[in-house]
């Protein structure tokens, strides 16, 4: 059976980006989770180093557990992209077929996520809009360099393709996401740094450290439960912009009906 896709409204590609998530709970949240348990077992390590040694302003471990978080997460996004496709496009989806599928991307979305946030971020630290319209316009920039391949340029290219006359909308969608997990993120971590400082009192280097391994592992809660909402989100918006431009339900359907081993048949999801 194949999805029957079709162009979908805020309201109906948050239900989907809802339901997707539900249904497939345990996948996602592995898919998140497994990645950040070095960024976990890092910043536990740096709290406990507080706890033996002087405090330091650089902490070599902390760099290291920032840099693991940043690839982590892209890592996990890649590997979510295609777990979101299969599911949109009633295939098989697990954790292993996921990474595996994923893995020939990971790279490149480490390094086309990279230079994005470079060029938005020069966007935004001069002026907010402009880096807020480059954000915009490459937002499917990954989905695109996962699900269809190709480096920084052709993915940017397709992106500002596929966006025109639908940034308002991902826009909202994309805010949304993110005051969901910031909301999350605040349930989990404030209390569970509440209970550090009651923990720690009178002990200022315990404090410290104890504060550091709570918010590690607040952090790690939180980011397993929420972050792969903003990637699922955008991988339906990539094949909504690609059903309103491209027609890409007809192209789906026609490749149904055609042989199993029709080279058309098999190129016809990433064309």
């Amino acid at each position: 059976m194949v999805t029957v896709l079709r162009p979908l409204s805020i309201s109906e590609l948050l239900d989907r980006t809802f339901h997707l998530y539900r249904n497939n709970f345990l996948v996602f949240v592995g898919i998140m989770a497994i990645p950040q348990l070095l960024v976990l077992a890092l910043q536990l390590t740096r709290a406990v180093t507080l706890t033996t040694g002087p405090l330091q302003r650089f902490s070599p471990i902390a760099v290291l557990a920032g840099l693991a978080s940043y690839v982590a997460i892209e890592i996990s996004a890649a590997a979510t992209i295609m777990a979101v496709s299969n599911i949109h496009l009633d295939r098989p989806v697990s954790l292993g077929l996921a990474f595996s599928s994923a893995k020939g991307s990971m790279l490149r979305v480490v390094l086309i996520t990279l230079a994005v946030g470079i060029a938005a971020g020069i966007g935004l630290i001069f002026l907010i809009v402009p880096g807020v319209y480059l954000w915009l316009m490459w937002s499917l920039a990954i989905p695109v360099t996962v699900l269809e391949g190709g480096g920084l340029n052709a993915s940017t290219k397709r992106s500002k393709e596929l966006t025109q006359g639908s940034r308002g909308r991902i826009f909202v969608i994309y805010l949304l996401i993110i005051v969901l997990a910031m909301v999350v993120g605040m349930i989990f971590q404030v209390p569970l740094g509440i209970l550090a400082v009651l923990l720690g009192r009178g002990n200022a280097g315990g404090a410290i450290s104890l504060i550091v391994a709570v918010s590690a592992v607040g952090s790690f809660i939180s980011t397993s439960l929420v972050g792969p909402l903003a990637t699922i989100a955008l991988t339906l918006i990539y094949y909504d912009q690609r059903v309103r431009k491209e027609g890409f339900d007809l192209q789906l359907m026609m490749a149904t009906l055609q042989p199993a081993s029709s080279p058309s048949a098999q190129a016809a999801p990433a064309s």
